[in-house]
Order: C-alpha cells, then sequence, then structure tokens
C-alpha cells in the first residue's frame, strides 16, 4: 500500500464511530461501508491531513486515488475527491482516463455527482480536444453514470455552458426510464434557467421530456414565478 494512503488510513481511524456509520451506511442502501464521520468531520479531517502531510506528487496521484477508490469505507472516496479537487488545474490532459475509472467502479450519486460537476467540469474545460474524444465516447456507453456525467459536467459553466451540446445529449436520452438519468437532466436544465429562462421554457415547452425531467428543470422557474405572483 502507497505509504500516503498508509498515513490516512492510521489518520482518520481513531476517529471512526461504528454507531454512526450504521444510518450513513444504510442511507447509501447499504452499498459501501463507512468509518462514521460526518462530511463536516471528514472535511475538517483531510485539511487537517493535508495540513500536516500536504498533497500526493502529481506522479503519485494516480495510485494514490486508486487505493483510496480501493478501500472499503466511503469516506475514503470523498476524501480522494477533495484531494482530486486541489489537483484539478494541474492534470495533465490524459488523466481523462483515471477520472473515468473514479466514475465507473463504486458508482453512486455521490462520487459521480462531485465529480462530474467539479473536477471532470474543470478539466473538459481545460483541454477541449480531450472533452470532444472523451464526451463521444461516454456519450454511447451503457454505462449511466457515464451519461450522467455528460449531462451533468457543465454544472458549474453558467453563461460559458454549450446550451446546444446539452440539447444534443439530452435529446440522446430522452426515453429513458433511469431514473439518474432523468433526474440529471432536470437538474441540468433547471441550473441553466438561471442563465437563460426563456431558452428552458421553449426546450421543455418542444421537447417530450420524462416527467421528473420536465418538473425539476422548471422547478427554480415555477418558484419565481409564485413569487413574483405575490401581492
Amino acid at each position: 500500500m502507497h505509504p500516503y494512503v498508509i498515513e490516512m488510513e492510521n489518520f482518520f481511524g481513531p476517529h471512526a464511530d461504528p454507531i454512526k456509520a450504521v444510518p450513513m451506511k444504510a442511507y447509501m442502501r447499504n452499498q459501501f461501508e463507512f468509518l462514521g464521520i460526518s462530511s463536516g468531520g471528514i472535511g475538517e479531517l483531510r485539511r487537517e491531513f493535508l495540513a500536516a502531510h500536504g498533497l500526493p506528487a502529481l506522479s503519485e496521484l494516480e495510485p494514490v486515488l486508486r487505493e483510496l477508490w480501493g478501500l472499503p469505507q466511503r469516506e475514503y472516496q470523498y476524501t480522494a475527491i477533495g484531494i482530486l479537487a486541489n489537483c484539478a488545474r494541474q492534470l495533465p490532459a490524459d488523466f481523462s482516463e483515471t477520472l473515468e475509472y473514479l466514475l465507473v467502479n463504486k458508482s453512486w450519486w455521490d462520487t459521480v455527482d462531485t465529480l462530474a460537476g467539479g473536477t471532470v467540469g474543470i478539466h473538459f474545460k481545460r483541454f477541449p480536444e480531450v472533452r470532444e474524444k472523451t464526451l463521444a465516447a461516454w456519450r454511447r456507453s451503457n454505462n449511466i453514470w457515464l451519461r450522467r456525467t455528460c449531462i451533468l459536467f457543465q454544472l458549474s459553466y453558467k453563461k460559458e455552458t454549450d446550451f446546444d451540446l446539452l440539447k444534443e445529449i439530452i435529446h440522446e436520452n430522452l426515453g429513458s426510464k433511469e431514473f439518474f438519468i432523468n433526474k440529471a437532466i432536470g437538474w441540468a436544465l433547471r441550473t441553466y434557467s438561471r442563465v437563460d429562462a426563456q431558452a428552458v421554457r421553449a426546450f421543455v415547452a418542444a421537447t417530450p421530456l420524462h416527467p421528473l425531467s420536465a418538473r425539476e428543470a422548471l422547478k427554480w422557474l415555477d418558484r419565481q414565478d409564485e413569487k413574483n405572483a405575490l401581492p
């Protein structure tokens, strides 16, 4: 095991709370083990650990991430994502292969969404040629988490969102019965509605979206309408 990962296990282990771990595991449908450390607690521990040990060298980042991903307790995956976020603007172009590994292993919304809206979005903005090549593969994938990432990677782009690309990807996923796909479509549209409400309204009206997607897409706009209607 990598020395950095051993140090982390030794640092986090004494803070484990088996009692708190039980409901945390249940919330994630018993798919993952937990140390029993809250999200705020794990963030604080990560900051303390990084203050003492620093970030892994960029050349060592991939093996460290993969080993953290291989540990059974979910908090180590959350910590891996936090470390990765600190390095997001220094990653080499070919790091997209490692990002894909993290997305398709131990996949669930908690890790996929943070990666998609964070490091993946940053990486694709830094390397447009990587984005084009990677999206071409991920959009055709049978893996719902890669397709969800294609829908969500622009969440933080705001006015820089390529809405035509988003619409193309949404059209490719119309008719899906996957909750996580339909929810992502609504989330992406709702986020963009804060940038261009008219464009989102028009798209929703003209597109046979799943009811969940349409409802989620218009949620923020409907709330604004309600506020504006108040005397």
